[in-house]
């Protein structure tokens, strides 16, 4: 690829996620590594020409072959190695296998801070020009460079990445394009000397990391229907683990906007109490227990931060509670549509469903025989200061869980997460033979329904409907929720009102909006894809499982090649927007699979 055709290149999402949880990397089109953050998911995005505008040529690793005409990726079988094929108009083409090491040895999990790639030739006399520029300090500057012979280090600030490699490290330095005429191979990771043979230990570290996955995605429980969308939609969600701390983020990037030019563009490289509880859930269908058990242990760590007091609705990977939200004044932006944004002032806000969100997850300790830690007693206790604040915050104003900058109000969905918290806290209680505690949360969660039905149930012309908020009678997506969080059966009358005047205001086509109200930035511009998932799941559980089907078909339809999703969807041209991959719509892919799929005994 030539630096004009470099130049030209618009970012997409149509990108390929590789990960170990530790690292992650997006992979584009052209079999660039074009976004990824160092150390961690919340790092330094080392890689950053997905954010970088029409400068392709910096924060950016990719092999241009001379004369390129195409290119073909797919992953290889239920793992996240990807596999890249660029041909020339020559016939010649070569490979490229991506991944980042993953796999058990010496009795821990082996996932460092590392990208590794292979190259072969597979026809004719390719000839390659490797680009390789990180950058540090959110893009304010290209690494500087020290090398060996066999070795390139990338000074990044206070730490610096070491290239290993079989490939000629002059032609690196000096962008050279050259014949490549065997299997290369390239580590770039920790700064410090590559042991062993370089050849033979990058292939065993992809066999030993290929097995990990394959073996990992032998365990989930599928449904029948739709097996190789949600595997993927589930190690994507585990990518977005950070496994040190079990922390679960919303997305793997920042800033990505939710509509062209719209300036709502978010750092989602953080651990929101909200998106966890789902991506749990999600994974808990699966029987992903590895991943609830790293989460419930996270969650353990913020309660005791927390002492008691307000939950915040999201922290940092590491359990940091400030997040203070700056603008990568360097970057800018994916096609140049800045800000970018590093941190998020959401941290700051009152959200009140979050209390629900840690009980709701936390309460499957007391009851599933298969996890290694049980909850106990103790942990009941914890988890009723959880309920307290619950019950304290259940009528009181919050920024509700589309995190209104400019006002608060009385959530509904807030509330109902607030009764959640109670009714699943007297379910615990009479696990584990406290009648007394199960009555008292018992009557708590009666009281919040009382609230509910006086408060934001509103009466009009229709039939009536319940309300976003107590104090105003506008709807929004989330009441859909009232069905999965057991609140009302799926022929309430109730519901089925509120029900049909969602559709009608907020459905677009195949699509739905979050709520059509004008909010801090006016109207909203692009369907919210997780509420699609939602209205999905409300047909389905409504007993119109044939139009879910079709609806559900159609959604399949819109994902990347990689079989993934965003956060949001242009309604009119289908087109991705909003962070990616998201877990919400990771997360609402599975849960729609698994209740529209036909049963395994229809093949048994």
């Amino acid at each position: 690829m030539s630096d004009t055709l470099a130049s030209e290149h618009q970012s997409s999402l149509e990108l390929w996620p590789i990960g170990n949880c530790q690292v992650s990397g997006l992979i584009d089109t052209r079999g660039a590594l074009v976004w990824g953050c160092v150390p961690r998911v919340d790092g330094d995005p080392t890689f950053c020409a997905l954010l970088n505008s029409d400068q392709q040529d910096a924060g950016t690793w990719r092999f241009e072959l001379e004369g390129q005409v195409g290119a073909r990726q797919e992953y290889i079988r239920n793992t996240p190695i990807l596999l890249t094929t660029l041909k020339a108009e020559d016939g010649s083409a070569v490979e490229i296998l991506d991944f980042c090491p993953r796999f058990e040895g010496k009795g821990r999990m082996y996932r460092p801070v590392a990208f590794s790639r292979i190259v072969r030739p597979v026809s004719g006399s390719p000839r390659i020009r490797i680009i390789l520029r990180p950058m540090k300090n959110h893009g304010a500057a290209l690494a500087e460079t020290t090398n060996g012979t066999n070795h390139i280090r990338y000074l990044l600030g206070d730490q610096a990445l070491r290239l290993s490699t079989d490939a000629p490290v002059g032609y690196i330095l000096e962008n050279r394009t050259f014949r490549i005429e065997g299997d290369t191979h390239f580590f770039l990771g920790p700064d410090e000397p590559f042991t062993g043979n370089l050849r033979e230990e990058i292939r065993r570290m992809e066999q030993s990391t290929r097995k990990y996955w394959q073996h990992w995605s032998r365990g989930l429980a599928t449904p029948y229907e739709w097996q190789d969308e949600v595997i993927r939609c589930a190690i994507t969600l585990k990518l977005c683990q950070h496994e040190e701390t079990g922390a679960i983020v919303a997305a793997l990037t920042t800033s990505i906007p939710e509509a062209p030019g719209s300036e709502r563009n978010w750092d989602y490289r953080y651990c929101w109490i909200r998106d966890s509880y789902y991506t749990v859930q999600a994974l808990n269908r699966l029987g992903a227990l590895d991943v609830l058990e790293k989460y419930l242990g996270y969650l353990r760590n913020i309660v005791d931060g927390a002492k008691g007091g307000q939950i915040q609705p999201l922290y940092s990977v590491m359990g940091e509670g400030e997040l203070n939200e700056t603008t990568a004044a360097y970057l800018a932006g994916y096609r140049g549509m800045g800000p970018v944004r590093i941190g998020n002032a959401a941290y700051k806000q009152i959200q009140h469903d979050a209390y629900g969100q840690i009980v709701l997850p936390t309460a499957q300790g007391f009851f599933d025989r298969r996890l290694l830690r049980m909850a106990d007693e103790r942990d009941f206790e914890s988890l009723e200061e959880v309920g307290e604040a619950a019950w304290k915050m259940h009528d009181q104003p919050d920024a509700g869980l589309w995190e209104f900058r400019t006002r608060q109000e009385v959530h509904t969905y807030s509330a109902v997460m607030s009764w959640a918290a109670c009714d699943r806290l007297s379910k615990v209680a009479e696990q584990i033979g406290k009648p007394d505690r199960a009555e008292f949360w018992r009557e708590r969660a009666k009281a919040i329904t009382e609230k509910i039905e006086d408060k934001a149930w509103k009466e009009n012309g229709e039939g009536g409907h319940y309300g976003a908020s107590f104090e105003s009678d506008y709807l929004d997506a989330s009441l859909l929720q009232l069905l999965e969080l057991r609140y009302v059966e799926p022929d309430d009358p109730r519901f089925v009102a509120t029900f049909e005047q969602i559709e009608r205001e907020l459905r677009r086509g195949e699509h739905m909006l979050r709520y059509a109200a004008e909010d801090d930035f006016g109207a909203p511009e692009t369907a919210f894809n997780i509420c699609t998932f939602w209205l999905i799941e409300a047909l389905a559980l409504m007993d119109r499982k044939d139009e879910a089907r079709e609806l559900f078909t159609t959604m399949l339809g819109h994902r990347t090649k990689s079989g993934l999703l965003s956060e949001d969807m242009d309604f009119e041209t289908g087109e991705l927007w909003g962070n990616f991959p998201q877990t919400y719509s990771l997360v609402g892919t599975i849960n729609c699979a698994g209740l529209l799929s036909k049963s395994w005994n229809t093949i048994r």
